[in-house]
Formats: C-alpha cells, structure tokens, sequence
C-alpha cells in the first residue's frame, strides 16, 4: 500500500522530519508539531469556568491514501498522555481517503501543570488500516443474539 505525503511546509525535510515508523514493528508512524515557537497547553490549574479548549496543532503535511478501502486514524502518543496529560480532544482523529488537506492534530492537556509543545516535537501518530464501508439495509427487525440490547456493562464489570 503506498501512502502519498504532501510537505505543506518548508520546514517539511529540513527542520522536522517526515512521518516514519520508529521499529520495524511500529503500527503508527509519528506525526510533529509543524510550529515556529513554542506553546504552552494550559493545564487544570490554568482552568477557568470552562474555558478549558483544545489547540489546533499543525504538522505541515497532506496525505493521499490510495482509496476509500483505507482510511488514516490520528492516535496520541501513549508517553505524552501517561506522563503529562496531553490527549486528543476528539480521542481518535479520522483522515477519510477524499480528504487532502493539512492533518492538524487538536491537543488538549488533561494534567496538572501547563506542557510546552516545541516545533518539531512528536506529538500523535498515524495508522493507515482497511476501511469496509457497508451497505446499508433498512429493516424492521434484527437477528437475535444471547446478548441482545445489554451494553453498558451488561455483561459484567471485569
């Protein structure tokens, strides 16, 4: 599967590197932050009457996946999240295969103390999977299963 990657930036190959895989065995490859100063995220300290948002970060990138079979997702990154706090707003980001604009990456900062995104910095990664998009039937009724409608914690809490 070849994925086709648009350098929107200048900085793109000089300043901050391409998206790659880090082992032979990564699924994601690492997207960066395509930024010419430093920013901080506030953290729950900084938090006023709701005013807690998430920042648009941008990586400088496009991307052309090779059809509607495949589909890009936007994960963070497990260190960024496990040590300081820093999430994706919208938990997964979806890269639909028409889509050809720039990838940004919506942060926000679930931690205590405010966190500095430098340029160039690692900040969520990309994973290309198969996609099905499913023919839709409209029916009046649907087949049984043991479960049925439970969800929720229906079928038990561990």
């Amino acid at each position: 599967m070849e994925l086709k990657i648009k350098a929107l930036s200048p900085k793109i190959g000089t300043e901050i590197e391409y998206p790659s895989y880090a082992t032979p065995g990564s699924a994601g490859m690492d997207l960066r932050a395509c930024i010419d100063e430093p920013f901080y995220l506030p953290g729950q300290k900084q938090m006023k009457y709701g005013t807690w948002m998430p920042r648009l970060v941008p990586t400088g990138l496009a991307i052309s996946l090779p059809g509607p079979e495949y589909v890009a997702l936007v994960f963070a990154r497990s260190g960024l999240a496990s040590k300081h706090g820093v999430a994706l707003a919208n938990g997964v980001g979806v890269i639909d295969s028409d889509y050809r604009g720039e990838i940004q990456v919506a942060l926000f900062n679930q931690g205590w103390e405010d966190y500095l995104i430098q340029p160039g910095e690692r900040i969520a990664q990309l994973v290309v999977m198969p996609v099905a998009q499913a023919r839709i039937t409209v029916t009046d009724t649907l087949d049984d299963t043991q479960r049925g409608a439970g969800g929720f914690g229906s079928t038990g809490k561990s």
